[in-house]
């Protein structure tokens, strides 16, 4: 038996699928089981582990244990033979999200030199490039017989337009240093390509939509003939939305302002301000902002639990969880409404995913009310709040009223990963 893990490395969390890889039907290797390891970075971990088909062998716990994603990986591989006796050897392959890929734009086998591509990476995605390397690196210590492969989720924007990739910068300094738009998300972009052109039953390349990666990191992609054209996240994924603790879009220099002196203090003497060292503005921008910093929270349920949704944004002034979700949908409405221009107005479906965009009910039907201004269909209210109940990968929340189609996709990440390595046969020699 061929097996196939599929890792998926968050700044705090370990997502890790098991597939069974399937001789007769690449496309569509069997999944065996689900772990997902969170709060690695504020112990004690968290640990689940569901077996595929079997409601009932579903077994959390709390792991003093997990100290880091080193150790993390270390406990899943204890629990795959103690719970399931699944011999870690019977594992050849290893798929691991990597968020940035710079140049690189197919997935790549881990090898010293791709290895240390990836590391030089990390500053330009400071919250997951260096979670993926200490997990490849404990892969390749405790399964050296597998083969370890990186699949990058900047590769499926490599087709943008050069003028949306390109920042009006000095081009000699932006090519020597690789500053410029690559966006991100790509491997969920992927997976919401295609089973929504399955749902439409339209070929790929003949696709536009607009697609809504909504959740702690958050990015909106324009896709037009199947190709992203535009995305909203860019050099890094700071860009764009701003997620849980992430800003988003800003201002460039409102960080030398929110580092320096009060501005009646401030001197244009370079002498007399604080020196502003990049680590830590990143870590600022990264760690310490987005709704965390609003609200006191990363989790979008209780904003939309705690807002007032019922008043204008104007009526509930003195709500913070009210302004939280309303400077979310402003920045996602921007999104959309600039990529429905740049599709012409041409989109076959605005689509929802992530673990935002695919369970927050109040957020959808907020969006769905702006955009039926644009002609796409209004949100039937009754089928976005059972959403939950509805099996399927992509699901019509619209109302079918001859608008452009609304659709929540329960975007995989990880199958996309593993199905990408089933399918190459350069991966199977």
């Amino acid at each position: 038996m061929s097996l196939i893990l599929a890792v998926n490395a968050g700044s705090s969390s370990l997502k890790i699928s098991l597939y069974q890889w399937v001789l007769k039907d690449p496309k569509a290797p069997y999944i065996l089981l689900t772990s997902t390891i969170s709060s690695i970075s504020s112990p004690p971990a968290k640990a689940s582990f569901q077996l595929a088909n079997i409601v009932t062998k579903h077994l959390d716990s709390f792991e003093p244990s997990i100290r880091d994603h080193e150790s993390a990986f270390v406990y899943f591989l204890e629990r795959l033979k103690a719970d399931v006796s699944i011999d870690r050897q019977q594992v050849k392959h290893i798929c691991h999200r990597v968020v940035h890929g710079g140049d690189y734009t197919e997935p790549t086998i881990i090898s010293e030199e791709s290895y240390h591509h990836i590391k030089t990476l990390s500053d330009l995605a400071p919250l997951h490039n260096a979670a993926a390397l200490s997990v490849i690196k404990a892969c390749i210590k405790a399964l050296p017989h597998a083969l370890s492969i990186a699949f990058f989720d900047t590769a499926f924007h490599r087709d943008m337009p050069r003028h949306v990739s390109t920042y009006a910068i000095d081009q000699k300094i932006a090519r020597e240093r690789g500053l410029r738009k690559y966006g991100f998300h790509g491997l969920s972009y992927a997976f919401i390509r295609r089973m929504v052109a399955d749902y439409l039953h339209k070929d790929e390349d003949k696709l536009n939509i607009i697609a809504l990666h909504l959740g702690s990191g958050a990015s909106a992609c324009a896709i037009r003939g199947g190709k992203s054209i535009d995305t909203s996240m860019g050099l890094t994924p700071l860009c764009g939305i701003p997620g849980a603790t992430r800003t988003g879009d800003i201002d460039p220099s409102l960080i030398f302002h929110y580092m320096s002196e009060p501005l009646s203090r401030l001197s244009y003497d370079s002498a007399t301000n604080k020196e502003i060292h990049i680590t830590r503005a990143e870590e600022i921008l990264n760690s310490q902002a987005g709704w965390k910093a609003l609200v006191g929270t990363t989790d979008f349920r209780e904003i939309t639990r705690k807002a007032d949704l019922f008043n204008p944004p104007s009526a509930a002034t003195e709500n913070p969880y009210t302004l939280a979700f309303h400077i979310v949908l402003d920045r996602v409405l921007h999104y959309v409404g600039a990529y429905h221009l740049s599709l012409r107005g041409k989109v076959d479906a605005l689509v929802f995913a992530g673990g935002i965009g695919e369970r927050s009910q109040e957020l959808r039907s907020a969006i769905g009310e702006a955009v039926n201004s644009l002609g796409y269909s209004a949100i039937d209210e009754r089928m976005n709040q059972e959403l939950e109940h509805h099996e399927g990968t992509v699901i019509d929340v619209g109302k079918h009223d001859g608008g452009k189609r609304m659709l929540v996709c329960r975007t995989d990440e990880q199958f996309e990963m593993a199905r990408a390595c089933s399918l190459n046969d350069e991966f199977w020699r």
